[in-house]
């Protein structure tokens, strides 16, 4: 954010620059070789006005950049620490209060000290997500991402009371925060063909793409038509759609991520239909579709997978009431490694 000196060092530069230079304009119209000299010199002399107030010009750039909003936090992250961002340790929480099931999570301290990942704080967020449009678009589990952000983003009475409005049934969802401009999307989009019409469609239409994309999908195609075959052939739609996903600005591309399948327990989950057709085995075929479709980046895909089912396994059974949905410490873990994923990504696009 630049500060208040910063702002009116800008505005006295601007006085400086373009008062005199309309003047010269006025009067010096007949001398182009002399109103071009006087511009240079201004210009120059506007140079020498701002530099104690802006640190560095790739900063002010990206400040004012209208492709990517994402401001990178000062860290030691590289691309090498994408593969550690899963590696998260659970345990029990003494004081029982973080999430339902008492589970808290970490990096090892090895990790977390070569590669700077930590916790964000809600401060830090606010900047890094400055001026984005986040859109979030799949099941359940997405909505449960939303939530998270939006507890991370926003006071605990204002998180509260967007609750009943983020989870009524079968809908879309938008929130805001208004003094950091940020625009928070979820979009109900449970089955492959959605996000495809989605990403191939709706988006093309919306004044710009979103600058992170957070898209998931699995667990209503596995109840309702439970042949992975099928839902492969649905990914590679999906990531066709993403590849060609740019904005009409030559800008980059949003930051993409795929929200993987949560662990089912069995057992626990709360419908004959369900239970006879989501089992271990039918989510390893599905997993394994995603492995194979080309969707991630690890295999020249667009999607960087955020891992819910690696979370969910760590967190445990007591971290689910229905063998489905966790509790929130889960998803606050993914929130977690996506927003350490977008400083990574955003350090590599600079």
């Amino acid at each position: 954010m630049v500060s208040a000196a910063a702002q009116l060092g800008v505005f006295a530069a601007c006085v400086v620059l373009f008062v005199p230079m309309g003047l010269a304009g006025w009067h010096l119209s007949r001398n182009k070789v002399l109103f071009f000299s006087g511009a240079l010199f201004l210009s120059l002399a506007v140079g020498v006005h701002l530099s104690p107030y802006l640190p560095s010009l790739p900063h002010l750039l990206l400040l004012s950049s209208s492709s990517s909003r994402l401001l990178p936090l000062p860290s030691s992250f590289s691309s090498s620490c994408v593969p550690l961002l899963h590696r998260v340790s659970w345990s029990d929480s003494s004081a029982g209060i973080i999430g339902g099931g008492g589970r808290s999570w970490s990096w090892p301290p090895s990790i977390a000290s070569t590669c700077g990942l930590a916790r964000v704080s809600k401060d830090d967020a606010s900047v890094l997500l400055n001026g984005s449009w986040v859109m979030v678009a799949g099941d359940s589990q997405a909505r449960l991402l939303v939530l998270a952000l939006l507890r991370l983003l926003l006071d605990p009475a204002a998180a509260a009371a967007v609750e009943p409005e983020l989870f009524r049934r079968h809908s879309d969802y938008r929130a805001a925060v208004p003094a950091r401009g940020i625009s928070v999307d979820f979009v109900w989009a449970p089955f492959e063909s959605n996000l495809t019409r989605l990403l191939r469609e709706d988006l093309r239409l919306a004044p710009r793409a979103p600058d992170v994309l957070v898209v998931g999908s699995g667990l209503w195609h596995m109840l309702h038509v439970g042949d992975a075959r099928s839902y492969g052939d649905g990914l590679g739609s999906i990531a066709d759609a993403a590849r060609s996903l740019r904005s009409p600005l030559p800008v980059p591309p949003p930051h993409m991520f795929w929200l993987g399948l949560p662990r089912l327990v069995n057992h626990m989950l709360n419908t004959d239909a369900k239970r006879a057709r989501m089992n271990d085995t039918m989510v390893r075929d599905y997993d394994l579709e995603v492995e194979q479709r080309g969707l991630l980046q690890r295999d020249g895909g667009p999607f960087l997978l955020l891992d819910v089912g690696k979370l969910s396994r760590g967190c445990g059974q007591q971290c689910t009431a229905d063998g489905m949905h966790y509790d929130g410490d889960v998803y606050d873990a993914v929130l977690h490694i996506m927003l350490n994923a977008l400083v990574i990504e955003s350090q590599q696009r600079i």
